[in-house]
């Protein structure tokens, strides 16, 4: 059993069960003193606490917003200060209302001044601009206080909280158009979204900007922040990415990960250069040798879809 997947069962063991209503259990997992994870609220969530307050990264599904602020206060008594989409996705940005609701901004409006955006009592929602004008297009519709109300449209954003420095990299038409890695430089942590899924082969959203080939830059930009546990392989330490869902990876998962999704690309792009359309490449199966793994022939993401995905984007003409 690889390690990364030994220490997540340690950790699971010793996860805080916490429900409400009929939300599913969450799993409340420590990475660092600092540092939190909470599984099972659709995205897994990234909570970081200290002084400064709570940032907390993607909301999870609205149906267990509940359950996840209460998960949150037993971690922390302090306010929320941020939450930070990485994507649109309704099960990463679903809780944000009631998680910015229940927060307290750094700032308020009675401070002159300052921009609309750190205007109320609510906590800052932080995101792309892609992101916000996806959940403004959206049907239903999200109520405003749901919607980003702080944005960016440059390839990094940062602040200082709680003791460390966190970025905001911007990584363009991965899994979709409005995706961000979130680098937590002291605890050494990078909240990867949906651009990494441990359960299965990543979701490249062609039809909101993903692509394959920013898929595989993003996983590459991944690989290069993360540092492994070397030289004294021993101590099982290094960076830890926290996945959109799954358990949490390694930089060597996420080598394998990245080499494993660049090779089903390959396998796809001599394909078509061979004139195969995508029927033809499908029967081919581009993705053997990964499917136990990664692969579903059911559920919201299959095999086939994936497949279709990569061969989508790579024939899509090129802006």
């Amino acid at each position: 059993m690889p390690r990364t997947v030994l220490a997540m069962t340690a950790l699971v063991a010793a996860a805080v069960a916490v429900t409400a209503g009929q939300a599913p259990a969450l799993e409340v997992l420590e990475l660092r003193p600092n540092f939190y994870m909470i599984a099972g609220a659709g995205s897994n969530i990234a909570v970081q606490v200290g002084e400064d307050g709570v940032v907390v990264v993607d909301s999870g599904m609205q149906a267990s917003s509940d359950a996840v602020l209460a998960a949150i206060k037993k971690i922390s008594p302090k306010p929320i200060r941020y939450v930070i989409d990485t994507s649109a996705d309704p099960d990463h940005v679903g809780g944000n209302e009631r998680l910015s609701k229940a927060g307290q901004t750094l700032f308020t409006g009675r401070t002159i001044g300052l921009p609309s955006e750190f205007q109320g009592s609510a906590a800052s929602i932080l995101a792309t601009e892609n992101v916000l004008t996806r959940m403004t297009a959206a049907r239903p519709e999200y109520p405003t206080a749901a919607l980003p109300s702080e944005t960016f449209f440059y390839p990094r954003k940062y602040m200082y909280l709680n003791g460390e420095g966190i970025e905001i990299l911007h990584q363009p038409n991965a899994h979709s158009d409005g995706d961000v890695f979130v680098f937590f430089r002291r605890s050494d942590i990078v909240v990867a979204g949906d651009i990494l899924d441990t359960n299965r082969f990543p979701v490249i959203d062609v039809a909101r900007g993903g692509s394959i080939d920013g898929e595989i830059a993003a996983l590459g930009r991944l690989v290069d922040l993360a540092i492994p546990s070397v030289p004294i392989v021993s101590r099982e330490v290094g960076t830890s990415i926290i996945p959109g869902h799954g358990h949490v990876f390694d930089q060597v998962d996420a080598v394998d990960y990245r080499d494993m999704v660049t090779i089903i690309r390959d396998r796809v792009r001599d394909l078509i250069k061979a004139g195969k359309m995508l029927e033809q490449v499908k029967a081919t199966d581009p993705a053997r040798g990964f499917k136990g793994r990664f692969g579903a022939a059911t559920g919201p993401w299959t095999t086939d879809q994936f497949v279709e995905a990569v061969y989508k984007s790579l024939v899509a003409p090129k802006s």
